[in-house]
């Protein structure tokens, strides 16, 4: 029988938290969720409030906190650009404060250590298909500096706390994921496409439209970070996860329209300061290590993303930002 362990998913309450702290739940763990509710939604979670093996605590990770657990998933960071830049400072507090607060109690109680990093610490990048050794091309005085620097950093803090003090860690890359229980005003294009489109409203392509992302649907991406978690210990990362499948931003919202019969327009505005013009995940080691690669489809995922929107009310969301 699997032991069952004491998890702390930080950011728990979030998009992928929520869904990763669904997943160790019915698996028989200790999950411990902890969030600040910054940009999540307790709502995320509140099926999992009469599970026995489930606790919540509202708290900020720029905070110390003291708890005994065999696990960490440090998730919390808010992740798309219309949260990160709200408060870029808040942002670079959470990556930084956030990792040395969970690494020192991982060194404190022996436990071992998931930091969800980002595609975002290769920044515009020069190579392409972004492999693991691309050291990357990011402006460090940008708009988007807060998060890109701030999750590079915390790679810097973890790997350090493993060859210093021999702290459990593993890094996963986290490229553009989408799925049920994303925010509906994140700013992420497949949330602005899908909630626009809904609206009929004329769907907002930054740039023309051929810059590319790859897009990941949630059960594959948490597959993957539960996989390298209890991977071997070898095998620390960092690591991508994303989907291989390229699609530029114009084909992603001509089929946003086409899913949700939607009679919206395309129109075009000028394309953000440090915006990647490309984006694609090299997952050879994902395969060769952790025997993962994605299954969902972008149209089976959108159908399922488009039946959320479908189903929750606009007004119960805050929209922090104004750049939606």
């Amino acid at each position: 029988m699997p032991r069952i362990k004491r998890i702390l998913v930080t950011g728990g309450a979030g998009f992928l938290g929520s869904h990763l702290c669904e997943r160790l739940v019915a698996d028989g763990h200790d999950v411990i969720c902890l969030d600040s509710f910054f940009t999540s939604q307790k709502s995320n979670v509140s099926h999992l409030l009469a599970k026995p093996n489930f606790e919540l605590i509202r708290h900020d990770v720029t905070v110390p906190i003291f708890l005994e657990v065999d696990e960490v998933y440090n998730l919390a960071c808010p992740a798309a650009p219309g949260h990160y830049q709200f408060n870029p400072i808040k942002t670079m507090k959470t990556s930084v404060l956030g990792v040395i607060h969970v690494l020192g109690m991982a060194r404190r109680c022996r436990a071992k250590v998931l930091q969800a990093s980002t595609s975002e610490v290769y920044g515009d990048p020069e190579v392409h298909p972004q492999v693991e050794t691309y050291r990357g091309a990011v402006n460090p005085i940008g708009p988007r500096a807060c998060y890109d620097e701030g999750k590079r950093a915390a790679e810097t803090l973890i790997m350090d706390y493993h060859r210093l003090n021999r702290v459990n860690i593993r890094i996963v890359r986290i490229f553009n994921t989408y799925g049920p229980r994303m925010h509906p005003y994140d700013g992420r294009v497949v949330s602005n496409f899908i909630r626009q489109a809904l609206a009929g409203e004329d769907i907002t392509i930054f740039g023309d439209g051929s810059q590319t992302r790859s897009f990941c649907y949630r059960d594959d991406l948490i597959e993957g970070i539960i996989r390298m978690m209890n991977g071997p210990d070898e095998f620390i990362g960092p690591v991508n996860l994303g989907n291989p499948g390229e699609f530029t931003i114009r084909e992603l919202a001509e089929l946003v329209i086409e899913l949700t019969g939607s009679k919206s327009k395309l129109v075009y505005k000028p394309l953000p300061a440090d915006d990647p013009t490309r984006r694609r995940p090299d997952i050879t080691l994902a395969k060769q290590h952790l025997g993962w690669e994605p299954k969902v489809k972008l149209r089976e995922g959108l159908i399922e993303t488009i039946k959320y929107f479908k189903s929750v009310r606009l007004e119960d969301f805050r929209a922090p930002t104004p750049n939606y």
